[in-house]
């Protein structure tokens, strides 16, 4: 560790893998009760479960970029992070507001909840990934505007770099388009339309230059290519992603009232926006080919060329399965949207925290060479365990999706949601199996973490 301010970086580290945790037991319950759909109600209904589900995964990614931002930022800009205990500060705001408002969900009935946080004052609630109560939008919002200032000073104070620039860059874009989680138009289609621009930029274009940031750092550190050459990549990279990414919106703008248009911007900008993550292959892979050194610590490279991969297939192959507006005609809101969900949240950004994390949490715990060998042989099992695990998952949510399709809009004899469902029965269990492997396979990641140092080492 080169710089001691970069030790911020760990509770958040820490906390997003418990996070983690809980999303993935939530998402267990919930495939649980796609099977049993008494499992745990009135208790905790399914709606409750998806809720908890969805803003655990937002808040943990929010963590883990935020302490992969405290880590590499010092690095970059050579000097100190301008205030740590700043850093400290947001870190314990955001993790109450958080925890807090989890609990929320689960003890307190959704519609008295927005009466209890002033709902009523300006209505935000009530929307999908958007359901935060007032205060704890209003709280993120001054932890990000926080977070970016603490960032902006270490860097304008500092050293210039590409990889800190284009980080700054997503940074900022990140808090300027969640603004549009506090406008709730009172007309449906132009709520829908707004409501995107914060889901969707943020996804798919904002984002997108945090983790390329992120892999850049992480494969300079690793390969000891020359930064003026991941630079090139890394612009290159981001200009796809901004090109495709922003029009890339009206691939959400199909058959809900918006002009007709959009089918063609839509479908034209989203058939390009796997090329970013197809550069971003070729990017971890050529960077891992030329590499001038040969880093002890192998499952950092490891995380970072599968996160090109899984990055791919997730948000690219899934993405543009049902992209175009004539096939998402018929896909739209079936289980193929959930396959595309998972395998893309998980493949660009869950695998971008586990790669900063596999690089700097041994040096933040004295080991600055990495993991012993038997500790990264444990994690390469758990990469492999959570892996296999979340494509097969995919596959049983995309089997399932192309079953619902049959049965419900293009069959010749079309029956109910509920007949469907009943149908693929057998997919769901599938489906919680693979489930199961991943969560097997964090905790084998966790344990990698007590495995003893030989004394020599």
């Amino acid at each position: 560790m080169k710089y001691t301010s970069q030790a911020v970086a760990k509770p958040y580290f820490i906390f997003a893998l418990v996070l983690l945790a809980g999303e993935i037991l939530f998402g267990l319950l919930m495939g649980v009760q796609y099977i049993w759909g008494d499992f745990l109600f009135p208790l905790v209904p399914f709606n409750v479960l998806r809720m908890v589900h969805t803003n655990l995964l937002i808040v943990l990614l929010l963590f883990g970029f935020m302490g992969a931002t405290y880590y590499l930022v010092p690095e970059e800009a050579e000097r100190e992070l301008w205030s740590p205990k700043l850093a400290i500060l947001t870190f314990w705001i955001f993790a109450a507001a958080g925890v807090a408002t989890i609990l929320g969900y689960l003890f307190v009935p959704y519609a008295e909840l927005t009466q209890l946080t002033f709902n009523n004052l300006l209505p935000t609630m009530g929307r999908e990934f958007l359901e935060q109560p007032l205060p704890t939008k209003v709280g993120i919002v001054l932890v990000v505007v926080s977070y970016i200032f603490n960032t902006g000073m270490t860097v304008i104070t500092g050293r210039k770099t590409v990889i800190t620039t284009v980080l700054l860059t997503g940074l900022l874009g990140l808090a300027v388009f969640f603004l549009f989680a506090f406008y709730v138009p009172d007309n449906l289609i132009a709520d829908k339309f707004f409501w995107w621009f914060t889901v969707h930029l943020w996804v798919e274009a904002t984002w997108e230059l945090i983790l390329g940031a992120i892999l850049a750092f992480v494969l300079i550190k690793v390969t000891g290519v020359d930064r003026e050459h991941i630079d090139k990549w890394l612009y290159l990279i981001i200009a796809m992603t901004m090109v495709s990414g922003i029009l890339g919106t009206g691939h959400h703008f199909f058959y809900m009232g918006a002009p007709e248009y959009w089918l063609w911007i839509g479908s034209i900008s989203s058939a390009v926006e796997p090329l970013p993550f197809f550069l971003m292959i070729l990017f971890a892979f050529t960077m891992a080919r030329e590499r001038k050194i040969e880093h002890k610590n192998k499952m950092a490279l490891t995380w970072a060329k599968g996160t090109a991969v899984m990055g791919f297939l997730g948000a690219g192959v899934w993405g543009f399965f049902h992209t175009l507006a004539p096939v998402n005609m018929f896909t739209h809101g079936t289980q193929l949207t959930a396959a595309h969900g998972h395998l893309s949240f998980y493949g660009a950004y869950i695998m971008i925290v586990f790669t900063v994390i596999s690089y700097a949490m041994p040096i933040l715990r004295g080991r600055p060479y990495g993991n012993c060998e038997a500790a990264q042989k444990l994690e390469l099992k758990s990469f492999w365990m959570m892996n296999i695990g979340m494509l097969g998952l995919t596959l049983a949510l995309s089997a399932a999706g192309l079953v619902q399709i049959f049965d419900q809009r293009v069959g010749t004899e079309l029956i109910s949601f509920m007949e469907s469902q009943e149908s693929i029965n057998g997919i769901y269990m599938i489906r919680l199996g693979f489930g199961l492997l991943v969560l097997t396979g964090l905790f084998t990641y966790f344990s990698s973490f007590f495995v003893k140092e030989p004394e020599n080492a």
